[in-house]
């Protein structure tokens, strides 16, 4: 199937590992210009160096903390000087630390570093892209959210309080945005096998006093399909969402979980 986004100029967040890598991959491989950012200048170069050598694509790696408004304009200014616009923008953020309410007092600490990762930093990304995406009356929005706003998932208080809050912003905005052709939408993806993933495996069994194999096993369980996810098996449909074919989807939360969310919507 041909995406019909040869040539356009997508930012991927947090793109040096894990879903945000696989995604940036993904783009590459229909023949998008790819923009990728980490924190650590040596990560997003060797994540670039990989996707150009499977690819071909144009890749420029930045240094970027999507927590940091400045670093986010500085990435979009970057990838205007050198693509001349953005089409695509795939939010991302790495999760916010787990935890129960019982972990977390009126400290303001944690609740403001979660609200700052998983919401502004999203909220940010999404202001600085517009007026290009507008401009021209074309551009796709894809957050990488997480199964959690379906379904909270125990032990991940401060995922379930704010990610959701990206939910209601897409949804309001997918209204404001479509007469200029601009599609906004959020993948929720389940257990995949991922960094981040193996730490909340860490820290479950920690807690219950069991071993890494049996945590994972006790989330399998209840998966349908009896297994994790691949991150490239989100990044296919990121890719599509993306894409011309995707052009009448917009305001839409999907999940790529294995059937693992029981819900009708």
């Amino acid at each position: 199937m041909d995406l019909g986004i040869l040539g356009r100029t997508a930012i991927v967040a947090a793109s040096s590992r894990g879903l945000g890598y696989a995604a940036a991959l993904e783009l590459a491989r229909e023949g998008a210009n790819v923009v990728i950012c980490s924190r650590k200048a040596s990560h997003v170069e060797q994540a670039a160096e990989k996707i150009i050598s499977e690819t071909n694509a144009v890749v420029l790696p930045m240094v970027a903390d999507v927590m940091h408004e400045p670093d986010i304009r500085n990435l979009v200014e970057k990838t205007v000087e050198k693509f001349g616009t953005v089409d695509i923008l795939v939010t991302n953020a790495g999760g916010p630390p787990p935890g129960n309410f019982s972990d977390f007092d009126d400290d303001e600490s944690p609740w403001d570093y979660a609200y700052r990762l998983t919401l502004m930093s999203a909220v940010r990304m999404i202001r600085h892209v517009l007026p290009h995406m507008k401009e021209q009356e074309w551009g796709r929005i894809v957050n990488i959210l997480s199964i959690s706003v379906k379904q909270p998932i125990s032990g991940l208080l401060l995922s379930n309080t704010f990610r959701p809050g990206l939910v209601g912003m897409a949804k309001t905005l997918a209204d404001d945005l479509a007469p200029y052709g601009i599609t906004i939408n959020n993948v929720c993806p389940g257990w995949t096998r991922t960094e981040r993933v193996e730490e909340l495996l860490t820290e479950k069994a920690k807690r219950q006093g069991i071993s890494f194999g049996e945590a994972e096993k006790q989330v399998v369980g209840n998966i349908p399909m009896n297994r994790m996810g691949e991150p490239a098996e989100l990044a296919a449909l990121i890719a599509f969402l993306c894409s011309e074919r995707a052009s009448y989807i917009t305001g839409a939360t999907i999940p790529v979980d294995g059937g693992a969310y029981r819900g009708l919507m």
